[in-house]
Order: C-alpha cells, then structure tokens, then sequence
C-alpha cells in the first residue's frame, strides 16, 4: 500500500501520435492552428511524419531569413497553403553602404514561382531586395484580388508605374508599405488611385521615399478610408496636411511631413491632430513649432524626434510632457541631460533608440553628446526597457553593470561606441559586459561595436559564456587574438546569426570558430585578416553550408568615402549560410563562390 513503490507510467508512441487509436487528424489540425511561433512549429513537425505533413498544410506563415537559403520550389513543396510569406534579401550591412548595388538578392524567382501557386497567399513581405515593376505586375496577375498586405522594406528598382497597378488591382489591401525604397517617381496618379480604389486600408507607409505627395489625395484617401489608422508618407508641408488631419478620424500614427519654413509659426498655427493619434514622428521640426504637439503630449506612446532640429533644452521640455511615452526615437543631440529627463518622466518606456547625429560639434550637448551617465539615468529610471539602441561617446563597465543590474526585461541590446572622443574614460569593458549578459537573461539580439581595445580576449570569452539565450550578435572591433574568439565561439551555442566587423582575426580562426557554433545558420564577416584567395575559408567547408569570399580590391585599398569610412570593396568580406537551394547562380563578379565550387 503506502510502502509500495507505484508502477511506471508506459506513455506508447503509436497510441499517442500516429497508431489507429491516436490523436484524431482534425484534433491534430485544429491544435496546431493555435501554434504560431516557428520553432515551435519546427519541434512539432519533428514528432513524427504525421505530425510533420500536417504542419506542411496548417502552417500560415513563413519567414525565409535569407532568399538564398532556401529554393522558391522547395518551400512551396513543404508548405503548399501559405497565407504570409516574408524573404529577406543583402545582409543588413547594406543599409550602410557595404554591400554592391549588383550583389544580388532579386526577387524575381519568389514571384513568378511561388504567386500563383501560392492560391492562399494574401500577405508579402520582402526586405532588401531588388523588385521590379515587372515582379509586381506578376504578383498583381497572380495574387491582386486577394492581396491584404504587401510590404517592400528597403527594396529597389520599381517604380510609381507598379505601385499604379497596385493601386487599380489590389481592392483588398489593407497594408502598403514602402519605407526607405528606392522608387523611380514617374507621376503622382498611384496615389490617387489608391484613394479611389481602396477602401479597406488601415497602413500606409512610404516614409523616408523621395515619392511627391498631392495634399488632396492624401484628403481623398481619408474620406474614403475611414479605416485608416496609420500614415507615414515623405516630404509634405504641414500647412498643406490641415484637410486630411481635419477628415482622418481615426489616425492613431502619423509620420512624415515638414516644416519646411522654420520659424512660421503662424503658418503652422491652424495645424490640428486627430484626437485619437498617440504616435508621431515629425520632419524637420525646430523649437517654434514644438508647442503645436504641446496640447497632446500626455497621451503620445511613441515619439520620433531624429529627423528634428530640436537643441538639448528642446528635447527635455518636450519629453517632460509626455509621461506615457513606450516608444523613443532621438537622435545623441539629446545629450545625458536630456536622457535625465527621461528616466525621470517616461517610466513605461519599453523601447529607447539613439541614434548618430551630425558630426558638427555645433549640434551636440554641450556635455558632448550621450555617455555612460545617460544611459545610467535611463537604466535605473526606466525599468521597463525591452530595447536600447544607443550611439555613445563614452561609457564604462559600471554604466553596462547599472543596465544588466536594472533592465531585466531586455531582449535587445545595441552600443555603439562613437570614435570622436580622443579618450575613453575605461577600457577594456570586459567586466561591464559580463554583468549586462549575466543580468539581462531575455536577451535575444545583442550587437557591440567598440573601438580598438574596447574588448580584450578575457571579454570576447565572457560574450560566449553568457550568451545562452542570445540568437543575433554583431560585434565590431572586439578581442585581440585568435585565441579570444575561440574561446567566444565554444559558448556560442544557440546563435543562429553573427555578423563581425574590423576584427583582427585570422582567416583560419574564423573558419575554425564558425564551424564550433553548432546552431550557426548564417555569418558575415568584413575586415579582417584575409588571403587573396580566401583558401584557409574551406576548414568551415560542410555540407549544405555556402561559402562566399569577397577579396580586398587593391586598386581600391587606400581610398576612403566621403564620410571618412573605407569604400565598399576595399575590405575583405566573407558570407557563409545554410542552404537547401545549393550554390547561387546570380553571384556578381566581386563575389568568390568558394564552396560548393
């Protein structure tokens, strides 16, 4: 009786998951409809083969993280019934003018092979890559009548002929958008059949796009929409924005526009929000315009202020009136002081971000822009911080520590350490990233960029060893020999992307580091010590595993961009992925495909 050891539970296999007596296939169907995160998708399609086909037909949405790991074919055979598709395109480090113009990533095959196909697809999202005007007629003759959301994020090569065509075809479109696209602007007219067309449209966005804005179709578009919650166009003087803030009533997000006459006050007077609107970033906006958005402040969420003129003192009499805010955007202007202000205002601010701003010493805080002292001030006084994002001129291991000490709900983390101080107040940070991995056990995204010495072996070593959780890392200027990333590597064993700039490592240590991260998906490496051949690359050589070398052009060796920033081709780069499609065939001639040969 109570003596008794009891019998051992005998969980069978067949009964539970594929016998005659198992889980009924529409249980199964309908439990796996409720599963959206992706791996654990991947985990329930492992269980068995039952399990895994009908993850194949249940599953709405797929992110492909790189257009060339995967074939258009392969994925249509695996997932047939795709509601949502979005396929990234050039590593990220072309938003920064580091990759080719002709480097690749065409969206071309992922149209024409998959559009039609794809008879359940109503959403598509593609983010740097090269689109044209004919890959959107293709997608508008495929998919048009049931398109519901169609996003182009950093992508190039259409023009306002396609987004006409858009406009006309897709009735159903509750999203466009278009942000930092490089869209040839042949006429005005897709805007305005937009407007005409559509009357279900809830996101529009072409922010940070050189496309002209006709006042009245944005007013047209208002009057027909009045589902429209959310706008971000280009330029536009506020003065002709009256009318459409007057009829959109249900605006809740508006970015955009100008104040393209500083200091016109009375221009700009008559200028009223939709009442309901609490996010807002404003275009060229100086300190006599600030108390247009004075009225609203406490019940703005999210604020972006990097593309303001505001001074230091503008930005905290501005964010010491809006309590609420979740969401910052500012450009280093706002100094510690007015990173002050905001520890001790916006206390349910979940994300801060900011970001490089001009170079003149003019624009800057008097203090020198952001330090370890702002981002102190933020840490304690903003607890609920998910994201930081921070360009800074100065910071020590106690500023880090006071981060991972505070912000325990930190899933990304992003510093950058600006290299216009001769003098860094404490190097190496070592200790100050321990304690920030250690603290912060939600961290996903993790990115470091330093300057020469910010980082010895001992800390490279510390990054592995506390990054558990971690699955994106960049890290620039970080260790001092081969032996630290070693040492980085071994612990590294959940991060699926890495990227790495200015490092000192060797080619064959960076082959040998790679190939010891066991769930590495995906690696970009720029400046570092390379051969001309990129031979000692092969050691990382495996199966299904691309390797791309780009070798230092010599010609180009000693000459510097504008900005003072070595030109593109001028470093080594290297891009290893894993792949199902095998080796690509639209490489670019700078482009060495090393393995498969």
């Amino acid at each position: 009786m109570g003596g008794e050891a009891p019998e051992p539970r005998l969980l069978d296999r067949a009964m539970s998951f594929g016998g005659g007596g198992g889980v009924p296939e529409e249980a199964l169907h309908l439990v796996l409809g409720y599963v959206d995160d992706p791996r654990d998708r991947e985990a329930a399609s492992l269980v068995c083969r039952r399990w895994h086909r009908i993850d194949a037909l249940t599953r709405k949405h797929v992110t492909v993280p790189f257009c060339y790991a995967a074939s258009p074919a392969h994925l249509l055979a695996r997932f047939p019934r795709l509601e949502s598709l979005a396929v990234k395109g050039k590593p990220r480090a072309a938003m920064y003018g580091l990759i080719p113009d002709d480097w690749g990533a065409y969206a071309r095959p992922w149209v024409t092979e998959l559009a039609a196909p794809l008879e359940c697809l109503k959403a598509l999202h593609l983010r740097r890559m090269v689109v044209t005007d004919d890959d959107l007629a293709a997608l508008v003759r495929a998919r048009g009548h049931m398109l519901q959301e169609l996003k182009l994020d950093k992508c190039s090569d259409f023009s306002t002929d396609a987004l006409r065509l858009v406009a006309r075809s897709c009735r159903s479109l509750r999203t466009l958008f278009l942000e930092e696209c490089g869209i040839a602007d042949r006429s005005t007219e897709w805007l305005h059949d937009l407007a005409v067309n559509n009357h279900v449209l809830v996101t529009l966005n072409f922010h940070m796009t050189d496309l002209t804005v006709v006042p009245a179709d944005l007013e047209l578009l208002a009057k027909n929409c009045k589902s429209l919650i959310s706008l971000k166009i280009s330029d536009c003087d506020f003065s002709d924005l009256i009318g459409f803030f007057r009829m959109a009533t249900s605006l809740q997000e508006f970015a955009g526009g100008a104040f393209i006459e500083q200091g016109e006050l009375t221009k700009y007077g008559n200028v009223k929000f939709p009442s309901r609107l609490c996010s807002l970033g404003l275009t060229y906006m100086g300190t006599n315009e600030m108390p247009i958005i004075f009225l609203f402040s406490a019940i703005l969420k999210k604020l972006d202020l990097q593309y303001t003129f505001l001074t230091t003192e503008d930005h905290c009499q501005l964010i010491a009136k809006c309590p609420n805010l979740l969401v910052l955007a500012v450009r280093n202007v706002i100094g510690d002081r007015g990173l002050g202000v905001v520890a001790d205002t916006c206390k349910k601010l979940q994300r801060l971000r900011v970001e490089r701003g001009a170079d003149d010493p003019g624009l800057q805080e008097e203090q020198g822009g952001v330090s370890q002292v702002g981002l102190t001030a933020v840490a304690v006084g903003c607890r609920e911080l998910e994201y930081i994002a921070a360009y800074v001129s100065d910071i020590t291991n106690r500023a880090l520590e006071s981060i991972g000490t505070s912000c325990k709900n930190l899933c990304d983390f992003r510093l950058v350490l600006l290299d216009r101080e001769e003098r860094i107040t404490e190097l190496p940070l070592d200790n100050g990233v321990r304690a920030l991995l250690r603290g912060c056990t939600k961290l996903r995204r993790f990115a470091l960029y330093l300057r020469p010495g910010g980082l010895s072996d001992v800390g490279l070593g510390y990054i592995g060893q506390y990054s558990g959780t971690i699955q994106y890392m960049l890290l620039g200027n970080v260790g001092e020999t081969d032996d630290g990333l070693i040492r980085f590597a071994l612990g590294c064993v959940n991060l699926r992307k890495l990227e790495l700039r200015s490092c000192c490592f060797s080619e064959q240590a960076l082959a040998l580091a790679i190939r010891s991260m066991p769930s590495l998906r995906y690696v970009w490496v720029q400046g570092y010590k390379a051969s001309q051949t990129g031979r000692d690359l092969m050691l990382m050589a495996r199966p299904f595993w691309n390797i791309e070398f780009t070798p230092p052009s010599s010609e180009n060796a000693d000459r510097m961009k504008e900005d003072g920033e070595p030109c593109v081709d001028s470093q080594p780069q290297i891009l290893a992925y894993y792949s199902l499609a095998g080796k690509r065939s639209d490489c670019p001639q700078s482009v060495v495909p090393l393995y498969p040969a």
